[in-house]
């Protein structure tokens, strides 16, 4: 198992809230980085605090929770959005550029090499001003390598002590992240962040690829909520940091709470079979898989529930076996013969096929029809 030299910056308060429709509440976001800090994540992306008072108001008061967790605050290469980030009392400042072509342009109408001058300046300014830097290429996935290159030793140069790179658009596959990051690992001399977009679903994939590569700072945002199709999962990648290499330095049984919490409070509802944290992610119908899980959970899940702070169910349906059924009959407190075991199984199969659901109300119901037969 190849160690990795890693920690987690969660941009759930600042990144996530950007996706269309969310917005969190002081006390939501204060409930969210309190959690956020007992799983252990090293830095919290507070938010972006020149968007609004509020949002400058919630950003300094996560700063002043004592949290164990150092407090970042998104900005861009403005000396005002620095300013309001200072005000805030949080560790550090992540200052952003866009370094393609493309977002240089339509932001910008000048060279990038002007764009780069100007924002070099900023970074002297926060650091004059007591501050550690964080300086991010926006686009970085599309930004050619020399350039990109230029970008950090400058920003390194000025005192800059992260250096993000930033899958924008997340047009990347993992042997291309891997490429490019191992790559600027090997020639900057920073630790290096990777922030990963999830639009062709390889987020969690890339972020983790992008550690295999030497990237020290790995963004993510709970329930992978974000722009568009969102950023990378919080808790898939944490579970694979522990299921794959060895990391286990985080309270992974505060997950489930954590996850429920962000879909409550940003109103975005989980895939039921969502990994780690969904309603079906330890649901098991299929009557061979059950039986073997009752004899070894292990043959049919990789990690326990309980690592996650998750639950087991067995649900019914028309895979359901009888050993299954038993099992299930047995956890109502209901007591049966085998004759009615097989015609509670025979129902449970037909109502399952007219796509009803077998809920513990509908089994009882059941178990009763059966129970009332002629002996």
């Amino acid at each position: 198992m190849t160690p990795l030299n890693i920690e987690i910056c969660d941009v759930t308060l600042r990144d996530g809230e950007q996706t269309p429709g969310v917005s969190f509440s002081c006390k939501e976001k204060v409930e969210i980085a309190t959690l956020l800090d007992e799983i252990g994540i090293e830095m919290i992306e507070a938010g972006f605090p020149a968007v609004s008072e509020n949002e400058k108001h919630c950003v300094k008061t996560i700063a002043n929770l004592g949290l164990d967790a150092r407090i970042s605050g998104f900005c861009r290469a403005k000396k005002s959005d620095i300013q309001d980030a200072i005000d805030c009392g949080i560790d550090m400042v992540s200052i952003f550029i866009p370094t393609s072509e493309l977002h240089v342009r339509l932001k910008f109408k000048k060279p990038r090499e002007q764009v780069l001058e100007e924002s070099l300046e900023m970074i002297d300014y926060a650091r004059d001003h007591g501050m550690q830097v964080r300086f991010a290429a926006e686009d970085a996935s599309r930004t050619d390598l020399p350039f990109l290159k230029q970008v950090y030793r400058r920003a390194a140069e000025r005192g800059a002590v992260l250096l993000s790179y930033a899958d924008t658009v997340g047009c990347l596959i993992p042997s291309e992240m891997h490429a490019v990051m191992a790559e600027l690992v090997s020639s900057v001399d920073r630790p290096l962040c990777a922030h990963c977009h999830n639009d062709m679903g390889c987020a969690v994939a890339n972020t983790l690829t992008a550690a295999e590569a030497g990237a020290f700072q790995l963004h993510t945002t709970v329930n992978g909520i974000g722009e568009r199709s969102g950023n990378t999962s919080l808790e898939e990648l944490l579970i694979l940091l522990r299921t794959k290499k060895g990391i286990d330095r985080y309270d992974l049984s505060k997950l489930t709470e954590l996850s429920h919490l962000v879909e409550h409070y940003s109103g975005i509802s989980l895939p039921r079979n969502k990994p780690v944290t969904g309603e079906l992610a330890f649901s098991h119908e299929s009557g061979i898989h059950i039986a073997a899980i009752l004899d070894d959970p292990s043959s049919y899940e990789f990690f326990p529930p309980e690592l996650v702070g998750g639950t087991r169910h067995f649900i019914l349906g028309k895979h359901t076996g009888k050993k299954a059924l038993e099992h299930v009959v047995a956890s109502l407190g209901c007591e049966l013969t085998e004759n009615q075991i097989c015609a509670v199984l025979d129902l449970v199969k037909d109502h399952s096929e007219r796509k009803c659901n077998i809920t513990p109300e509908v089994l009882r119901k059941l178990i009763r029809k059966v129970q009332e037969y002629p002996a």
